[in-house]
């Protein structure tokens, strides 16, 4: 590409007026990021991000995340210049733009492919969905590793087949965010040197400058997590930004941080450098000087000049080109060299699992004193983990606790020293544990992250954003109740399952027992395109006779009788729990039962799965003539009602806990046989009083 900087000037401020007139015509949005960083991102696309239009899925591309997700039309703005094609849901180009000057023109507007803050899957060419401030950092500290987890397991010395880089953009506010400590720790950590953030430091967020409450010195700060770091002092200057760049990408051993100074909403004379032009438009008046001063026909919107397509064509176009076609060139040799890994690779980008991936599931045998869903589930983990080669994930410094340490042969940790090790150790780092799952999972592994279930409060926005995306993340949370016993209400979930239930999206799953478990992980391994949480005992649960109860399998179906009254009779009152009581239920149908009282037990260890079954399923669980209900469960009420009706009975949390011995905590919190037996009589003398009344 021949040099021209008038014609890159031009691309430069034609990134600009799109993203101003897009965000006046919606009367709504941030103008002034991307005003400010047009010469940063064209620079970066232009010369140095290893992509091409045509082919936005090419696996060996760069990944550029956009963690200052507000600054979307600067990323819709490239997408349209760069002509990046649009991709079906099967992954295969369609050859329609993936954002067109309609598109943008439709910019925060029902029904557009761009949003407010982008979106992955809704549109072509984003990598992640971003606007939670620090997750894209968070992100692409998971593509850094997935990238170098590629190179160790696919690369061969005569075929390295991978060897991309992710930048991610970021700003203040990523910066103040405690994810962004996190992530950068981490990444420190595993010397990720394919990894480089560029920091639009522009000093400026909604409440004014950052000197009202922002005085980091961000490089020490970065040069303390074993980061490499460069400075460009005008955002403007595209020499300095290659200077940068350049040096970025010839560092080993750690990634970089490029602090660029710039001037939000720069070359608008009365809002630049002020906290307007950050989330607000601009204003038609201050639109047109802003476009006087690039040089800009004042009377033009949306407006694309001659040769600004062709000039990005020239650049990242028939560059990213050359790259795609030279790596399918050696991808097509190495399917011939290694038709094995190659065919893993395939599954990978197919997101399919390996033939006879679940064949190791242990099946567990009856026993009254049982295991905790914790062991099982770690025994289950293992057994799945050792046939799927791609799965990796750990724990935030628990997983002896969460028992999610992977022990076969060959499984190794992640480290700077081998990156082909499959236990992650993100350290005390939930926040960011959740989003580098994301960020796995957003490169076709499997991953899975763990800890307490109360700590699930520390990662809530990656969790959610992964229901957004509709990625197979995995979050195993353990300790899930009042079973924690003498750690006290700080440790004890309470309100955490109502919360996670209300995510759209996200499965949770809560086993009654070791073969629930192998069933929860069997469901979550088979949802290609939605994340799940595996919620989990520290206290062993009994092992159930499946010769005398219901199969395990129902947990595929979210919710199932497990036992039922005797010979076909109908039951005179509905046993409903989760997890660890589910086995209190089962006492008490048992007792019930020797009183030649019919009942049945419905074990629901996923609410989510249930209600997407058929009202003919439904019904059949949970008859609608039987009106005498008890719901049991070591968590908060919110939900049980539309299950057990205003007038059914729930054995419940309504307070936090308490530290004391398990035994004790049951006793106090009613959850007990006795306390249950009790409720399930009340319920049926209810209904009977009822049907003698009519």
């Amino acid at each position: 590409m021949q040099n021209d900087p008038a014609l890159d000037q031009l691309c430069i401020n034609t990134i600009r007026t799109l993203s101003m007139d897009a965000v006046q015509k919606a009367n709504s949005g941030h103008p002034g990021t991307p005003m400010a960083l047009a010469p940063v991102a064209y620079h970066l696309w232009q010369h140095h991000l290893r992509y091409d239009p045509d082919e936005p899925l090419w696996p060996d591309r760069d990944r550029f995340v956009l963690s200052v997700g507000h600054a979307s039309m600067l990323l819709y703005s490239l997408l349209h210049l760069a002509n990046v094609k649009a991709v079906d849901d099967e992954g295969k180009p369609t050859g329609q733009p993936a954002v067109s000057l309609d598109d943008i023109q439709h910019f925060r507007q029902i029904g557009s492919n761009t949003p407010g803050h982008p979106e992955y899957r809704l549109t072509s060419g984003v990598e992640t969905t971003t606007g939670p401030l620090g997750q894209g950092l968070g992100n692409s500290v998971g593509m850094a590793m997935a990238a170098r987890w590629y190179e160790n397991h696919f690369n061969r010395p005569d075929a390295p087949l991978f060897d991309h880089r992710v930048y991610a953009l970021c700003g203040d506010g990523d910066m103040m965010e405690g994810i962004s400590h996190e992530a950068a720790s981490l990444a420190g950590h595993l010397q990720l040197s394919n990894l480089i953030w560029i920091y639009d430091s522009n000093r400026v967020t909604i409440e004014g400058h950052t000197d009202l409450a922002y005085s980091d010195e961000v490089e020490s700060r970065f040069r303390g997590y074993n980061w490499h770091t460069l400075h460009v002092r005008d955002a403007n200057d595209t020499a300095a930004l290659e200077a940068a760049l350049v040096e970025a990408k010839r560092v080993t051993g750690k990634p970089t941080l490029i602090v660029v100074n710039s001037i939000i909403g720069w070359g608008a004379p009365h809002k630049q450098d002020t906290a307007s032009a950050h989330g607000e438009p601009l204003g038609v008046e201050e639109v047109v000087l802003a476009k006087r001063a690039y040089g800009w026909p004042e009377d033009k919107f949306f407006y694309v000049p001659d040769g600004v397509h062709e000039r990005f064509e020239q650049g990242i176009g028939a560059r990213g080109k050359a790259t795609r076609e030279a790596w399918q060139a050696k991808y097509d040799a190495y399917t011939q060299k290694y038709p094995e890994l190659s065919r893993e690779f395939a599954q990978m980008e197919a997101h399919e699992l390996p033939a006879g991936w679940d064949s190791d599931i242990p099946a567990f045998d009856a026993d009254p004193k049982g295991i905790a869903s914790r062991d099982s589930s770690g025994k289950v983990l293992n057994a799945i983990a050792a046939r799927v080669p791609w799965m990796i994930g750990g724990a935030a410094d628990l997983a002896p606790s969460t028992k999610t340490n992977l022990k076969f042969e060959g499984a190794g940790s992640f480290e700077h020293d081998n990156y082909g090790g499959r236990n992650l150790h993100f350290g005390i780092r939930e926040h960011a544990m959740g989003a580098v799952v994301n960020g796995l999972a957003l490169s076709n592994l499997r991953p899975f992250g763990s800890t307490f279930l109360i700590f699930s409060d520390y990662m809530k926005p990656p969790i959610r954003l992964s229901a957004i995306m509709e990625v197979p993340s995995i979050f195993v949370f353990t300790h899930d109740s009042i079973g924690v016993g003498e750690d006290g209400p700080t440790h004890q979930p309470i309100e955490q399952l109502a919360s996670l239930r209300g995510v759209p999206g996200l499965t949770l799953l809560r086993p009654g027992d070791a073969n629930e478990v192998a069933q929860a992980w069997r469901v979550a391994l088979s949802h290609p395109r939605r994340p799940s949480c595996i919620v989990l005992t520290r206290q062993a649960l009994p092992t159930f006779d499946r010769s005398r109860y219901a199969s395990a399998t129902g947990v595929q179906k979210g919710a199932y009788v497990l036992a039922d009254a005797p010979d076909g009779q109908k039951p005179q009152v509905l046993l409903l729990a989760t997890g660890s009581e589910v086995s209190i239920c089962v006492d008490v149908y048992e007792k019930l039962r020797s009183e030649g009282i019919a009942a049945r037990v419905v074990s629901m260890p996923s609410w989510d799965i249930f209600e997407r079954q058929d009202d003919a399923y439904r019904d059949s669980v949970l008859p609608p003539d039987i009106d005498a209900r008890v719901a049991v469960e070591q968590a908060a009420a919110l939900g049980w009602d539309r299950y057990v009706g205003r007038l059914g009975a729930q054995v419940v949390m309504h307070t936090f806990g308490a530290s004391a011995p398990l035994s004790d905590l049951k006793k106090k919190f009613g959850f007990t046989p006795e306390r249950v037996y009790e409720a399930a009589k009340q319920q049926i003398a209810r209904v009977q009083s009822k049907s003698s009344q009519g």
